[in-house]
């Protein structure tokens, strides 16, 4: 079955990981990449992971209460079974849990996905093929590029002062059409210099 693909705020919000091994850098990785706070228990963590100022490591074995006031928690141990517990623990106080390599105990999965700015592009097969998840990732690599970025960021800068200038919903979205192919076709810095010409053309 397909996962409902949902874009979530985890910016500042408290993520825990159960595990402190090459698995569990992976996923901490991706979870800093989108500003969450992260929790890592084990009784083992790499030097890679303890080094990470912003990551509170605590060294010891899993128990089921560790996950309350959790946001979202990985079991990314290399014990499938205690893995399983950090899901029932996880499911029994309504948290989202990503069991690595279980799909039976996930109620998420982290994509493959490519970042830039706040332009983000996920893609997944359901678990039943990662390399082709991959592959996917890879083939828009050369498309979102960080110059989608910029302009991405600029467009947002300025949708409040293109909301002051227009009136109807209709006209905002002629205006964004243009800045978008101005800046796909010459850059960001084209875009900057034609903005006012364009809004002085739909100024109502």
């Amino acid at each position: 079955m397909p996962y409902f693909p949902m874009f979530l705020d985890i910016r500042g919000r408290r993520c825990l990981v159960v595990g402190g091994g090459a698995v569990a850098l992976r996923k901490v990785e991706a979870l800093r990449d989108f500003g969450a706070r992260i929790t890592v228990l084990a009784p083992d963590i790499l030097p890679e992971l303890a080094a990470m100022a912003d990551v509170v490591c605590i060294r010891r074995h899993f128990a089921k209460q560790d996950v309350k006031g959790f946001a979202l928690v990985v079991a990314a141990t290399d014990d499938p079974e205690q893995n399983h517990q950090v899901s029932n623990a996880c499911q029994r106080e309504n948290i989202p849990v990503n069991a690595v390599d279980q799909m039976q105990d996930c109620s998420f999965i982290f994509p493959a996905y490519i970042k830039e700015g706040e332009v983000v592009a996920a893609f997944s097969s359901g678990g039943q093929s990662p390399l082709l998840a991959q592959y996917l990732k890879e083939q828009i690599r050369p498309v979102l590029t960080p110059e989608l970025g910029e302009l991405a960021s600029f467009l947002g800068g300025i949708r409040k002062m293109v909301q002051e200038y227009t009136k109807t919903e209709c006209v905002r979205k002629e205006i964004f059409r243009e800045l978008l192919a101005i800046g796909l076709k010459k850059g960001l810095p084209s875009v900057q210099e034609e903005l006012e010409g364009i809004l002085s053309r739909y100024r109502q």
